[in-house]
C-alpha cells in the first residue's frame, strides 16, 4: 500500500494506491495528521511520496514520515522513468512531470497531449519515445473568474456554467460565457494545431476543473482525474525499486 501526497496551489490531494490502482483519495485545504491516519485506516504505508508545487513542504513530509516504511520527497533531482527535454527542469512543476509519467503508464508508446485544468491550465506533450517535450501555461478557470472580479471596479465574482450560448444577456451571463467559451476555444485551437503537427495524438483531460470542459470539447479525448496520482505512484515505485540504477 502506497500513500501519495500532492500539494497543489490551492489544495492538498491525498491518495492510497494498491498494486498500481488508486483505492482511496481525499482533497483538503490544510493537512492534519489525523487525515492521514483516517485515509490509511490506521495502517502504515509501505511507501509514500510527497510532491509540492508550492516549494518546500517540510511540515507535510514530517507528518508522512512516521506513517511509511519508505518516503520519497519528489524534487527536481528525483530520477523519473521519462526523458525530460525541458531546458529548466528545476522550474518544472512536479505535477506537470508526474502527469507526464502517468500518461506513459496509461498510454505507453503513444503521443499524448495532457491538458490539466487547475489553478493554471497546462498543456503538455509527451511523445511516444517517453520524452516530456514541454508545453504551455495559462490562467485556469477559477483564476480567470477571480481576475475579472479583482482587477475591475464593478464586475461580480462568478462561477462556471453549462450553457453553450455565445452571448450573455446579463453581466453575470457574459462573464460566465466569456470565461468558459474563451478557455474552450483556446484548448480546441491548441489541440487542432497539435493534431496537425503530431501523428496519432491522444488527448487526456485531467485536473479538478476538467469535468466542466470534457463535454464542451468536441474532439475525442480521455478524461482521467487521477493522472498525477498515477504518475507519482510510478515515480515512487521507480525510486523504491532502484530501477534507475539498472
Amino acid at each position: 500500500m502506497n500513500l501519495i501526497v500532492d500539494i497543489g496551489n490551492t489544495l492538498v490531494k491525498l491518495a492510497v494506491s494498491d498494486g498500481g490502482r488508486i483505492v482511496a483519495q481525499r482533497c483538503v485545504e490544510r493537512l492534519h495528521p489525523s487525515m492521514l491516519d483516517e485515509l490509511l485506516e490506521g495502517r502504515r504505508a509501505a511507501k509514500a511520496v510527497v510532491a509540492s508545487t508550492r516549494g518546500e513542504a517540510d511540515d507535510v513530509t514530517e507528518m508522512v514520515r512516521p506513517r511509511a516504511d519508505y518516503l520519497l520527497e519528489f524534487t527536481s533531482q528525483t530520477p523519473v522513468p521519462v526523458a525530460n527535454a525541458y531546458r529548466t527542469p528545476e522550474t518544472l512543476g512536479r505535477d506537470r512531470l508526474a502527469a507526464a509519467v502517468g500518461a506513459t503508464v496509461l498510454y505507453p508508446g503513444r503521443n499524448v497531449l495532457i491538458v490539466d485544468f487547475g489553478t493554471a491550465v497546462t498543456i503538455d506533450l509527451v511523445t511516444a519515445d517517453n520524452t516530456f517535450r514541454g508545453g504551455c501555461i495559462s490562467p485556469g478557470m477559477k483564476t480567470r473568474f477571480r481576475a475579472l472580479h479583482d482587477y475591475t471596479a464593478c464586475l461580480p465574482l462568478c462561477g462556471p456554467t453549462d450553457s453553450g450560448e455565445l452571448q450573455g444577456l446579463t453581466t453575470e451571463e457574459a462573464i460566465r460565457l466569456g470565461v468558459m467559451n474563451s478557455l474552450t476555444f483556446e484548448i480546441e485551437g491548441y489541440m487542432a494545431r497539435m493534431e496537425k503537427k503530431i501523428d496519432d495524438l491522444c488527448v487526456i483531460f485531467t485536473g479538478g476543473d476538467a469535468k466542466y470542459f470534457a463535454k464542451r470539447i468536441k474532439n475525442t479525448i480521455f478524461a482521467n482525474c487521477n493522472l498525477v496520482f498515477c504518475g507519482l505512484d510510478r515515480i515512487l515505485e521507480y525510486n523504491a525499486s532502484e530501477e534507475h540504477l539498472d
